[in-house]
């Protein structure tokens, strides 16, 4: 990978795209062992069911991963100095998410050069996810 350098990017430019496969029951379930979020909502079917959803959903952490994915992707992990989302909505197992992002804003914070990325996730209808923003560190 070639890490992008402040030179070389500009507002507007895309990040590559993520898309990612359905989501099942084995992903839910190796993200609730990974990171520890047992939340039987995310993995008991009928969990789900007596709390009114319709089936287990993904973790809102996993969602947030998957941007993670998609900058550390883009410019080295070493380099992300913020990253916020807002979650927009749930992930229904069958849903294949896509994340994508762009530059919005380059500026200088706290003596280094960065850019702003808002990032979004949705599925494949169309509906947001996730949406939130990154600061990044350019060389």
């Amino acid at each position: 990978m070639n890490a992008p350098t402040y030179d070389t990017v500009n507002v507007g430019d895309e990040l590559p795209a993520l898309q990612l496969p359905p989501v099942s029951r084995t992903t839910l379930a190796l993200f609730a062992g990974a990171s520890g979020d047992h939340n039987p909502i995310h993995i008991d079917t009928d969990f789900a069911r007596r709390s009114g959803m319709p089936d287990v959903f993904a973790q809102g952490m996993l969602g947030m991963a998957w941007l993670g994915r998609l900058l550390t992707q883009w410019a080295p992990q070493s380099q992300l100095r913020r990253f916020d989302v807002r979650f927009q909505g749930i992930t229904h197992l069958g849903h294949a998410v896509r994340c994508s992002g762009h530059v919005v804003e380059k500026l200088e914070h706290e003596g280094e050069h960065c850019v702003r990325v808002e990032v979004h996730s949705a599925n494949q209808y169309g509906q947001t996810r996730i949406a939130g923003e990154a600061l990044v560190a350019l060389r």
